[in-house]
């Protein structure tokens, strides 16, 4: 059919021989219009189902795409808040390691302070007793040699030997006079 419009339009241009494109001819009118009414018989029949189901397959096809990417961005926002919740729970119990780690090395830098001056002063307790007790000890055998001392330059004056015992209460008498002043 399509033949045969083409042969219409090339018979009708011959024939009038000085046509111009602005001229209407009936004959060409009829058989264009015939020609486009058969062709778009032919395309509904043939093209235009395809294609408007092919259309519909992909505006279908769009539109679940559009779903999923909307139910991934969904999905990828919850993942998101959940992860950032996570994150925010995560530094509070390192926060709170982190504490207790510096209340426990606090106290434990205390205990070491407290034990160590205990240490010190027990010690220095130690050191004073050791001393005293030196102290007492060189002071009983000083005030033993002074009584010694004294009992033998009284007998070198005297001349004469005394009781060394009455002698040597005398002295340790004055000894302890003396170390009270």
């Amino acid at each position: 059919m399509l033949a045969t419009s083409t042969f219409a339009l090339l018979a009708l241009s011959s024939e009038g021989g000085g046509g111009s494109l602005v001229d209407i001819n009936p004959g060409l009118i009829v058989w264009t219009a015939v020609t486009f009414i058969l062709l778009l018989l032919i395309l509904k029949k043939v093209a235009w189902k395809p294609i408007l189901t092919a259309l519909d397959q992909r505006e279908a096809a769009i539109k679940e795409s559009l779903e999923k990417a909307e139910k991934a961005k969904d999905e990828a926002q919850r993942i998101l808040y959940e992860n950032q919740a996570n994150l925010s729970k995560a530094e509070e119990e390192s926060k709170k390691i982190i504490e207790q780690g510096r209340i426990y090395a606090e106290k434990l830098k205390d205990q070491v302070i407290k034990e160590s001056k205990d240490q010190a002063q027990k010690i220095l307790n130690e050191a004073t007793a050791e001393i005293e007790r030196k102290k007492e000890e060189t002071f009983s055998e000083l005030k033993s040699q002074i009584a010694d001392l004294v009992i033998q330059t009284t007998e070198k004056v005297l001349g004469e030997t005394v009781d060394r015992n009455v002698h040597k209460k005398i002295a340790d008498k004055y000894i302890n006079e003396i170390a009270k002043n």
